[in-house]
């Protein structure tokens, strides 16, 4: 939001204020102003163009002789609107512009140039996106050559940059923020002027009002009649087009400056476009209306318009229609002041991309009092400026809660809140400068809080009021003392916690990625039916995921093409169903070195076996040790057919793992997905921590040839039924596929560890127990040993 200090002036006297300690003032008083720009010009005068022929080495510059009172300067000017006669602005040799750009005599193609003519945005004036194809700025003929021209364009200006909280939607106009000075001042307000005459013509017999939605809280019109089209008087061209807003003509910059004046979006109607009915209701399903940029717009039942007997003429809040502009040709106007749900009018703004200044200020809401102000100043200004003719009485739809706004607070808490000693005197000074009426009672403050000031309601407001106008920096700094409490994280959340360290403990680093993806990382790992956003930030972004993997493979992407190529990472996140419920996953992905290359070459590659192990181990970390297994993983067309598992804890399955199918990546990308939902579920049995044994333990070793559809873990779980309690660990050692065994078999060498916590174990029962494993696997799974 931009402040013009001039304008501000009208309603509160700061002509006095050194405009720089001003904004520091109001700053610390809550209201951050984030830039402070001065308009003022040296050697800018008023010029008139008395020859103007084309560059002869140019096909766009012109050669202009331009007066500028006390002799005629040759200027070149590229602008397509310069002409013969015109009146201009004339920056001379020596000014300097924004950016620091200083005007000098120079030569263009061979010719002479000594200054430049002016267009608004070169002077900081106006928008350059919005104004470039304006060209050069034409003065009045009214102005006087040779004249400063700052007063022909009321830059003598200092232009605050508000940088606003969003609740302070009461300084999104200029009145409100004048109300601010004032209290930073102690200065009476004074309200502009809504007085205006009326004709004996009433709009009662001319308009007839029907409000059929419970979307509007209030609908006021009026209807002036006779209006003439035309430029905009100076002061309100000049002020809107320094905070930023293009002049158009009288009538509709009308509208814009007493927004911008009171925060009130105005609308004006073509009368004789309209017809003698206005009609506020929702909008119907898929009913379509022409706004005035000229596109045509779908519309939905959340959707309010205004319309008449026919068709929808605006979309309320939003823009206009074009059936119903002002034109050059327009004559009777029907004004518009209402206020809708801010809700709706958000979604349909945000919905139809046609965010604006009016949306904006009814998104955050509008006070009552300034929506029968705003239309009787509306009113004012086209009687004076537009030459219109006013009709009497109103009509008027009003359905507002106006329960006065009032909060108590007593002297006590306000100082306990604040931790400093306020007297009475310095509350109920601060109350008379905010324009809050109150009534004191023993300490007790029973204070009406203005409609305009939407942002204050309960009493810890009243205690943020008196404390930014008493001054923040008076505050006593106070180291608080409270009692420090040592815990841990319990439940889940302490599980998750643990889970993450350990993950970081195995060399693995933590990412963070969004929960809305975009189409791409939907498809890649076909996600059922995913939530889609109504109103999304950005197509990358429309989606809810259901899986980490695209995220994390985001990751990879981004690293790889950056030059990284060992990437292990993990992400531990809410994911969303179709149905709306949350599941938390841990998603795994490891791709290049786990353990990188020393100087003596020795490292480890990731690969299956690397990522399975990183699992193992968080799951044996967790308590589940000999409870989950991994089962050979089908139909899932996203990971590689021969490297992939199902990962089960008893007979439930929480996850997958294995190497991703040449289909999603190129590369050797291997990652797992556990469902942490369904692992907190289980009950883990603590883990045990015991002394290593101080008695000998006894290794052998064995190789099977088993049939290849033969799982090791199944082999591994009837050596381990057969261990007689004596066995304390196995390992696979070995996997050989090759032509020395069957073309259908593979040999899979396991290592056996037998020791007892408590004695030393023989050779012959150790042999004993090792026969019988050899001889139950031999049976079970019709295989045999591996000789060499």
């Amino acid at each position: 939001m931009k402040i013009s200090t001039n304008w501000i002036n009208d309603y509160v006297k700061i002509d006095d204020q050194d405009k720089i300690e001003l904004a520091d003032k109001i700053t610390n008083a809550g209201v951050n102003i984030e830039e402070v720009k001065e308009y003022k010009f040296n050697k800018l005068v008023v010029g008139q163009i008395i020859e103007c022929k084309r560059h002869p080495g140019s096909d766009h510059l012109n050669i202009c002789q331009v007066n500028i009172g006390d002799k005629v300067q040759q200027i070149i000017c590229g602008a397509d609107n310069v002409s013969e006669g015109i009146k201009v602005i004339v920056s001379l040799p020596g000014a300097v512009l924004p950016g620091n750009f200083i005007i000098e005599e120079r030569s263009l193609l061979g010719v002479k140039s000594c200054g430049m003519i002016c267009a608004l945005y070169e002077l900081g004036l106006a928008d350059k996106e919005l104004t470039y194809d304006d060209g050069i700025h034409i003065l009045p003929d009214d102005a006087i050559v040779g004249d400063d021209a700052c007063k022909y364009i009321g830059v003598d200006d200092t232009i605050y940059t508000l940088d606003l909280n969003p609740n302070r939607n009461d300084c999104l106009s200029h009145l409100g923020f004048a109300y601010e000075a004032s209290c930073v001042l102690n200065r009476k307000v004074s309200l502009p002027n809504t007085s205006y005459d009326e004709i004996d013509e009433s709009i009662k017999d001319n308009l007839k009002l029907v409000v059929d939605t419970p979307l509007c809280s209030m609908y006021q019109t009026k209807i002036v009649k006779d209006v003439v089209i035309g430029p905009s008087p100076d002061f309100i061209k000049n002020r809107l087009e320094q905070v930023g807003m293009r002049s158009i003509n009288n009538v509709v910059d009308i509208s814009n400056y007493i927004m911008l004046e009171y925060g009130q979006p105005l609308h004006f109607f073509d009368m004789d476009k309209v017809g003698d009915t206005i009609i506020v209701r929702n909008a119907k399903e898929n009913e379509r209306i022409i706004t005035l940029d000229n596109e045509e717009r779908e519309l939905i039942e959340s959707d309010i318009v205004i319309a008449n007997s026919k068709q929808a003429i605006a979309v309320a809040g939003v823009m206009g229609g074009i059936n119903s502009d002002i034109d050059s040709n327009t004559k009777n106007i029907i004004i518009e002041s209402a206020i809708f749900n801010p809700y709706n009018v958000r979604y349909t703004s945000i919905r139809l991309g046609l965010r604006s200044e009016a949306s904006l200020r009814f998104e955050k809401g509008l006070n009552y009092e300034y929506t029968n102000m705003a239309l009787d100043r509306a009113c004012y200004l086209l009687e004076k400026y537009a030459s219109g003719k006013v009709l009497k009485d109103k009509l008027i739809y009003d359905n507002v809660d106006k329960s006065p706004k009032v909060a108590e607070v007593s002297l006590d808490k306000i100082n306990k809140v604040l931790g400093i000693k306020l007297s009475n005197d310095i509350v109920c000074s601060i109350f008379d400068r905010l324009g809050f009426t109150y009534k004191l009672d023993n300490d007790k403050y029973i204070v009406t809080i203005p409609n305009r000031r939407m942002d204050v309601s309960i009493r810890e407001d009243l205690i943020e009021e008196i404390g930014r106008f008493y001054g923040y920096d008076k505050l006593v700094n106070k180291t608080p003392v409270l009692p420090i409490k040592s815990g841990v994280y319990t439940g889940n959340i302490g599980i998750r916690k643990d889970i993450s360290k350990r993950l970081r403990s195995l060399s693995l680093n933590e990412v963070k990625t969004y929960t809305l993806v975009g189409s791409k990382e939907i498809n890649m790992f076909n996600q059922d039916d995913p939530i889609k956003l109504l109103m999304p930030m950005s197509n990358d972004k429309m989606y809810v995921r259901q899986c980490l993997i695209p995220s994390l493979l985001n990751v990879y992407d981004y690293n790889n093409k950056r030059g990284v190529k060992d990437i292990n990472i993990y992400e531990i996140s809410n994911v969303y169903d179709k149905d709306y419920k949350e599941t938390q996953l841990l998603g795994i992905l490891m791709s290049g070195n786990y353990i990188d290359y020393s100087f003596d070459g020795i490292g480890i590659r990731n690969n299956f076996y690397a990522i399975k192990g990183v699992v193992e181990n968080i799951l044996n970390y967790l308590g589940y040790d000999k409870r989950y297994r991994f089962v050979p993983l089908k139909d899932k067309k996203q990971m590689h057919p021969g490297m992939s598992a199902s990962i089960y804890i008893d007979n439930d399955l929480i996850g997958y793992i294995g190497k991703l199918s040449p289909m999603i990546s190129k590369d050797d990308i291997y990652v797992c997905e556990i469902n942490l939902s369904v692992v907190f579920d289980k009950k883990s049995k603590k883990i045990k921590y015991k002394e290593i044994s101080k008695y000998p333990e006894i290794t052998k070793d064995v190789a099977f040839i088993l049939d290849k559809n033969v799982l090791s873990s199944d082999v591994l779980n009837e050596i381990r039924r057969n261990g007689n309690k004596i066995l304390s660990s196995i390992k696979v050692f070995d996997l050989y596929v090759g032509d020395k065994i069957d073309k259908n078999k593979k040999s899979v060498g396991y290592s056996l560890t037998f020791q007892d916590e408590n004695r030393t174990l023989t050779d012959e029962e150790v042999d004993n127990v090792f026969k019988t494993i050899i001889d139950k696997v031999s049976s079970k799974f019709k295989c045999e040993i591996r000789d060499k």
